[in-house]
């Protein structure tokens, strides 16, 4: 019995490693059951010559030694009974065929375990030529033919030998006789229940098997019918195939790790791991390359989310994150939402996806008697839309690729790691175009982020990080990373172009400006097409910093057929008050590109400098029909309204901004409660991006200054207001912030207009609705002055632009009126401190130089007074209606 049950073990032991694909063990464990059952048979003959064959039948009815030579056992009791002679000619019989039996058996886990170590040392692919046979595949043919010529093999037995026999004329090139072997089998009556898990495996590659040879053997008949039934018999046979290499790889998992959980005390190998090869891995991936080749886009994405709604084994873990990623490419750039139906759903039956000449059906033609298990619940996600699906793949196509991320810089695992590092590339530019569709770009910063783990020396993640920071509006960290860019590809000037763009923007690093167009400019011929913009960066950042200028000029002669740097050389000038100068330049930046708005704009103010205000007002209608959404020319347009046409004609614009910035935002105002303004209509949010709008800086909507001083202001303002819309309402403004800055402003110059014209109440209605967007402004703090200086409360004005000055020390206007009413109240002295202050800020404005010419009048300094008094009309002979500095200086 101890012999027995050592022979079951090896059995069980044998199984396990067919299962588990471990084929270098299997000669050796058959070599140890074979001399386990041939001491078995020594022991029955042992008994035998003791007692001798006629004793030991003697004794025994017929019915029951025959029944125990049917089970392959002696009776090892008895007496001896007459026809003894034929009895020992049976039992030898019996014992004969025992021996062939597992004669044949080793036979069949030979050739199966040779085939296979063959197949792992001579991977085969997809479309490789017949390989013919080899001497190692003779040897394999030999045992596979000695296990089925005797014919002693039970039928399941039988069956797999044919089946590794098939396998094995695939291999050599023999098509037409593994799809004989298959039709002789019967593949599709094979059972799937109640089999062990290496069987599933077996019956899996016998259908991919027999898929790859319906395509590598041509149609004798070219009638088209038959092609379509040869294309969808060989589909089912893939979709079949993946289907039960599913559930092989599910059931093994499960028998591994019942195996780890009761282990017994003296385990074999605990970890092993699980390949697909060839055949499985084609029945898995080939159906749904043959649907889109096929033009039946449906049916290859109703595959792939098959796949993909199976319960994860350890083994397809990289298979799902590419199937994943190739589904989520196919929704991103070949599926719209009118054509998506959702996974839970039937596919449709007619879709714009698919081929119109294709015949066939969206539904599957085959049943299996056992499906992979899926997963289910009631709580499971389901996507609505093709972007939501896509980029739930992307994002769990990122969490797998961080998990296998190969880190190790050792030169041994180099090519693991490039080809972890494509993989992760390749997902991070899907999510780069499925969030950018969407506009969310902190999301895509946070991600790209988790990235910077793969990105030691990997200039393209370093890059695409930059740029997303750069659209999530982290000005600052952006600089930092352009700056690694750099590093890694110090030849490319686009790159400190970029990070001098920043810097003159919202951060305001006017150093760091200066040095990366220093960057340009000294990369010199490598870069030659890019010098002039490199000396157009320089010429910005002096021009920002209120010095000289002539950097300007070696970028236009550089560059004669550049726009930019002709309409920044006319900023320029225009900004120093050489108008004559600037309308030349402008000019020719709009012969260069006549539809700029910049210029336009700037030609605009040009004129209104020179007091054409019809003129620049045509101008201004020009370019907005051109730009009809651009807020930076409408507001300018009120202005000019304001001059030309009246205030009813500049509250209409107001009115009309707020009917654009209803259709460009998908926002709803804080400041709604009901209660609206019978002067305009009340702004309610409608749906657009927002990233294709030109916002100007909301730090001064008069000034449009960029001051260092200022940009702190607004971020100290912008905080405070925060806080105090917190305390207000329980409703935080939804959305990026400039929109919401946008709406201000609309307000603040509705607001302007009926100070104008003397209506408080208006414009304290308007002011208001500014304030419960941003309540710590300082210009809506100034606007409050400027509404209580109407109503003549002269100490609540004071009081207003007081702490107007407190949030934004540096604000011209609201020095200036503070200044007046100081004037008004006899303090002359301090009133001349903060006019002399003012002038420091901005040297320009002409109602300074004004106020403090009457101040020092007040005080009887005359001449002093008079040279004031004379800047102030040289500088209002060349004011624009808003000042130059409104258009933004950008690369």
């Amino acid at each position: 019995m101890a012999t027995k049950k050592a022979g079951s073990r090896l059995e069980t032991e044998i199984e396990r490693c067919r299962s588990e694909c471990q084929w270098e063990r299997i000669p050796e464990l058959v070599k140890q059951l074979s001399a386990k059952l041939i001491a078995n048979d020594v022991e029955l003959l042992k008994l035998h010559n003791m007692y001798g064959i006629m004793d030991i039948l003697a004794s025994v009815p017929q019915h029951t030694w025959c029944g125990c030579f049917m089970s392959q056992e002696l009776p090892v009791c008895g007496a001896l009974i007459p026809g003894a002679g034929l009895l020992i000619v049976i039992a030898t019989e019996v014992i004969a065929f025992m021996l062939s039996v597992r004669d044949d058996m080793a036979e069949l886990l030979l050739g199966e375990s040779k085939l296979e170590q063959f197949l792992k040392e001579n991977a085969l692919k997809q479309n490789s030529s017949p390989r013919g046979p080899r001497p190692k595949l003779t040897e394999v043919r030999k045992h596979l033919t000695a296990a089925l010529d005797r014919g002693n093999l039970k039928p399941e037995f039988l069956q797999e030998a044919n089946l590794i026999m098939a396998k094995l004329n695939y291999v050599e090139g023999d098509y037409k006789e593994a799809l004989n072997t298959y039709a002789r089998v019967g593949v599709d009556d094979l059972q799937l229940s109640a089999v062990p898990p290496y069987r599933l495996r077996m019956i899996a590659e016998a259908y991919s098997t027999k898929g790859l040879c319906l395509e590598k053997l041509p149609i004798s008949s070219s009638a088209s019918n038959l092609h379509v039934d040869r294309e969808q018999e060989i589909v089912t046979c893939y979709e079949k195939a993946g289907d039960i290499a599913l559930l092989y790889l599910q059931e093994i998992e499960r028998v591994i790790n019942a195996n780890l959980q009761n282990r017994s005390p003296k385990p074999g190998p605990t970890a092993h791991e699980q390949e697909l090869g060839f055949f499985l891995e084609t029945g898995l991936q080939r159906a749904h390359v043959l649907y889109f080749k096929n033009g039946n886009l449906t049916r290859g994405v109703g595959r792939f989310r098959e796949l993909l709604r199976a319960v994860e084994t350890r083994t397809t873990q990289n298979l799902r994150m590419t199937i994943a990623r190739q589904l989520a490419e196919i929704l991103l750039r070949g599926m719209c939402e009118q054509s998506y139906w959702n996974p839970l759903e039937d596919p449709p039956h007619q879709s714009p996806l698919d081929d119109p000449l294709r015949k066939g059906s969206n539904t599957k033609n085959y049943v299996l008697s056992r499906r992979p298990r899926v997963y289910t619940g009631e709580n499971i996600f389901c996507p609505q839309e093709n972007t939501e699906e896509a980029l739930l793949l992307l994002l769990i196509s990122e969490s797998m690729a961080n998990r296998d991320a190969v880190l190790s810089r050792i030169p041994e695992h180099k090519n693991d790691r490039i080809i972890s590092l494509q993989s992760a590339s390749v997902v991070y530019d899907l999510l780069t175009i499925a969030l950018g569709r969407r506009g969310q770009y902190e999301m895509l910063s946070e991600c790209l982020e988790r990235a910077m783990k793969f990105a030691f020396e990997e200039f393209h993640l370093w890059y695409q990080f930059a740029l997303s920071l750069m659209a999530a509006g982290k000005s600052a960290r952006a600089v930092k990373v352009l700056k690694e860019c750099i590093r890694l590809k110090p030849d490319d000037a686009t790159i400190p172009l970029l990070a001098a763009k920043l810097c003159m923007g919202s951060l305001h690093w006017l150093e760091e400006a200066e040095r990366f167009a220093k960057t340009v400019v000294d990369l010199g011929d490598k870069t030659s097409e890019f010098k002039a913009k490199g000396y157009l960066a320089l010429g910005l950042t002096y021009s920002l910093q209120a010095t000289d200028a002539c950097f300007d000029h070696p970028a236009h002669s550089l560059s004669p057929t550049d726009h930019l740097a002709a309409f920044y050389l006319a900023l320029q000038l225009a900004i120093s008050r050489q108008i004559p100068e600037a309308l030349g330049y402008v000019r020719q930046a709009l012969q260069l590109q006549g539809d700029d708005a910049n210029s336009l704009h700037l030609l605009a103010l040009l004129l209104s400098a020179q007091k054409h205000c019809h003129d620049a007002l045509n101008i201004i209608d020009m370019a907005l029909s051109e730009y009809p959404e651009n807020f930076i020319l409408l507001f300018t347009k009120v202005k000019l309204e304001s001059l030309c046409r009246g205030p009813d004609e500049a509250l209409l614009t107001c009115k009309h901004m707020l009917q654009i910035w209803k259709s460009c935002y998908n926002l709803t105002n804080p400041s709604d409660s009901g209660r609206g303004s019978s002067l305009l209509d009340r702004a309610i949010a409608d749906r657009r991006q927002l990233n294709t709008i030109t916002l100007p800086d909301f730090s001064d909507p008069e000034t449009g200054s960029v001051h260092a001083t200022s940009i702190a202001a607004s971020r100290v303002e912008q905080a405070l207001s925060e806080v105090a819309s917190s305390l207000q309402s329980s409703a935080p403004k939804q959305g990026p912030l400039h929109p919401w800055m946008t709406l201000a402003q609309i307000w603040l110059h509705a607001a302007e207009v009926y100070i104008g014209i003397g209506k408080p109440a208006e414009a304290t209605a308007c002011t208001q609705e500014a304030a419960n967007l941003f309540p710590m402004s300082h210009y809506v703090l100034y606007m409050r002055g400027q509404v209580a200086e109407l109503r003549g409360n002269i100490d609540e004005a004071k009081r207003w632009y007081e702490e107007a000055l407190s949030i934004s020390p540096t604000h011209v206007k609201s020095m200036q009126r503070l200044a007046l009413i100081l004037h008004q109240l006899g303090r002359y002295s301090l009133a001349e401190k903060i006019l002399r202050d003012a002038v420091q800020v901005n040297s320009t404005a002409h109602e300074v130089w004004n106020g403090l010419g009457e101040v020092l009048q007040a005080q009887g300094n005359d001449d002093a007074a008079t040279e004031c008094f004379l800047t102030a009309l040289e500088l209002e002979a060349s004011s624009p209606v808003v000042p130059f500095t409104i258009i933004p200086r950008v690369l």
